[in-house]
């Protein structure tokens, strides 16, 4: 019997750690705090396209607020932390679709709403390397939302229209335009002017033609400079050529289908944007717009299309309710921008996130300290 209860028991001296052991442990804190923060919070995006260009410029580097629309539960659970697709440097798959959960969004601090800059999984199959992704791990565009659920949009000669009316055009909208000079134009210039995206595409006799994608501020500035001969809106058709479109013209790639709808990406619409609870006939119309949103982003388990009708669950259906919002994204880079025009609309379960600001910036044409574009640090995203 111990009668020196009272007495305290002496510690037992804890073993120091190893150094193997303090990295080990530091190393598993800072991924598991930099998964956290990625997926509740922010997440680190590049650009790597002149799709959004000149309000974003290829080398942008970006952070994507997760909280503005809410953060979406993961629904691929079995993937290596801090990967999206594939492991880093590596094509080998990073994640296993052994496990797939449903997917629900937390409360966000707004909503998606016209002109937000949006990160989102891009839905079609032929843009995620024609491999069928989980919805978190398609493949990211970034793009400006045009249109909401429940809006018409059209556009008639470049100009989008949101329910009759003209929409705001983003401040560094850019189109194609081909410029017609004398000689070839200095770098200089085309620096001076900041005009990245262009390309030499015809030299006639005593003359160089250049397809630029530019602002409507730059074209005008350009036309006043005496050795360019001419500056006018044109865009490469594989049938004609350079031209400059009309409500004729059609683009064999349109969404949804050119020959019912022989528009392009200048002349488009009118188009409703699908919206929860919005209840549509069905008929050949309704499923040209509408049938690839409720067979394979509307959450039916058994949805397809036979002879131009819509089983569901087996049962032919005559009227359709969907069960999700949709957007329609545009990139303001107009004339070079693979959007929603092409490929139809982004469901709701695919948005990521609100572009936030720029944290650093570098021009992917330049060197050493040239490259940094000091300007654009910490800007905000509009």
């Amino acid at each position: 019997m111990n009668w020196k209860f009272w007495e305290k028991k002496a510690k037992k001296e804890e073993k120091p750690k190893s150094v193997a052991r303090e990295w080990l442990d530091a190393i598993t804190f800072a991924v598991v705090a930099a998964t956290l923060i990625r997926w509740l919070i922010m997440e680190a995006y590049t650009i790597p396209t002149e799709s959004m260009e000149k309000s974003l410029l290829v080398g942008d580097f970006l952070f994507v607020s997760k909280f503005h629309y809410g953060t979406r539960t993961p629904k691929t659970p079995l993937q290596i932390p801090l990967t999206h697709q594939k492991i880093w440097f590596t094509n080998v798959p990073s994640y296993l679709d052994w496990i797939q959960l449903p997917q629900y969004r937390l409360p966000g601090i707004s909503e998606v709403k016209r002109n937000d800059v949006v990160v989102f999984n891009v839905p079609p199959k032929d843009l995620n390397e024609n491999i069928d992704y989980p919805v978190d791990l398609k493949t990211n565009y970034i793009k400006r939302c045009v249109a909401i659920s429940g809006d018409t949009i059209s556009i008639t000669d470049r100009q989008v229209f949101v329910n009759g009316k003209a929409s705001e055009n983003p401040p560094l909208m850019q189109f194609s335009y081909l410029v017609t000079a004398a000689s070839d134009i200095n770098e200089r210039v085309l620096k001076q002017y900041k005009i990245s995206d262009y390309m030499v595409v015809f030299r006639p006799a005593d003359a160089v033609v250049y397809q630029m994608n530019i602002t409507e501020e730059i074209a005008a500035d350009l036309k006043k400079l005496p050795f360019i001969k001419d500056v006018k809106i044109s865009t490469f058709s594989q049938d004609k050529g350079f031209i400059t479109r009309t409500k004729e013209d059609t683009e064999s790639n349109i969404y949804p289908d050119v020959t019912r709808f022989p528009w392009n990406g200048d002349f488009f619409g009118p188009l409703v944007v699908p919206k929860e609870g919005m209840t549509i006939s069905i008929d050949t119309t309704t499923l040209s717009l509408y049938g690839q949103m409720i067979t394979l982003y509307d959450h039916n388990d058994d949805a397809k299309i036979e002879n131009g009708k819509l089983f569901i669950n087996g049962e032919q259906v005559s009227t359709y309710t969907f069960k999700q919002n949709y957007y329609f994204m545009m990139g303001d880079n107009r004339h070079n921008s693979l959007d929603s025009r092409y490929w139809g609309f982004v469901p709701e379960d695919h948005i990521v996130g609100k572009a936030f600001f720029i944290w650093l910036s570098l021009d992917p044409k330049e060197s050493f300290f040239s490259k940094v574009r000091w300007s654009r640090f910490f800007k905000l995203i509009e």
